[in-house]
């Protein structure tokens, strides 16, 4: 078995070219990382532009909207925790995303399905976000977007959460440290092909895997592509 996971996905067939490109992308819109100065009244407006895409995928924008955005305004700060405390930044992501459509006792409180597979998923996840390894760290924001969306450990508000711990990944490891790329609208462009990714990496087949990898790289392309900072 091997002891790196995200290693051995990182390497699946196409997966590195299409990581390559995505990277080089972000890379771009900061100016081949010479970082582009970035105030923090535009950083806020991209990852505003993320709630409202990220909303939009829960098919509900006028309900999850105003959680997206609390989420949005604390994203920064939740990103330092997010590699060395991953359990609390979730929990956090979960009570800011779904305070007043949950109720109160539930919010950052993982739900019971009888065998505990919410529980389980969610340490093996935080394991994996608190551990080093040689894989990029796109692959790690796009397993954690996926385990968490795909196990939706809350019950509700899991989509808007398993995005928000995605853009977390990117800025807690430097490929976003700033926060522009919208890569909620990478996913929200193709609504459809965004949830049969998520099916494909449901199936746990390294084709399924793949497929979801992809689809992510590309979608961050995207968001590279239409960072508000582009109109400035």
């Amino acid at each position: 078995m091997s002891t790196d996971p995200l290693a051995d996905l990182a390497r699946l067939e196409g997966v590195p070219s299409e990581l390559a490109s995505a990277r080089d992308s972000v890379d771009v819109l900061l100016r081949d990382r010479g970082l582009r100065a970035v105030s923090a009244e535009q950083s806020a407006q991209a990852l505003l532009t993320g709630a409202r895409e990220s909303a939009a995928l829960t098919g509900e924008p006028e309900l999850w909207l105003p959680g997206a955005a609390r989420l949005a305004r604390e994203l920064p700060a939740l990103s330092t925790l997010v590699l060395v405390s991953p359990a609390q930044a979730i929990a956090r992501a979960h009570t800011l995303a779904a305070r007043g459509v949950a109720a109160d006792d539930d919010l950052g409180r993982l739900r019971g399905d009888g065998n505990g597979e919410p529980a389980r998923r969610v340490a093996g996840l935080a394991e994996l976000l608190s551990r080093p390894t040689e894989a990029p760290a796109l692959v790690l924001a796009a397993i954690a977007h996926a385990e968490l969306a795909v196990v939706a450990p809350f019950g509700c508000a899991d989509g808007l959460v398993a995005r928000a711990v995605e853009h977390m990944v990117l800025i807690a490891t430097g490929v976003d440290p700033v926060g522009v790329v919208v890569v909620e609208a990478g996913h929200a462009a193709d609504p459809a092909g965004y949830v049969r990714a998520l099916d494909d990496y449901a199936s746990g087949t390294p084709v399924g895997v793949r497929r979801w990898l992809v689809h992510y790289a590309r979608s961050l392309t995207y968001g590279a592509s239409v960072s508000p900072i582009l109109r400035d």
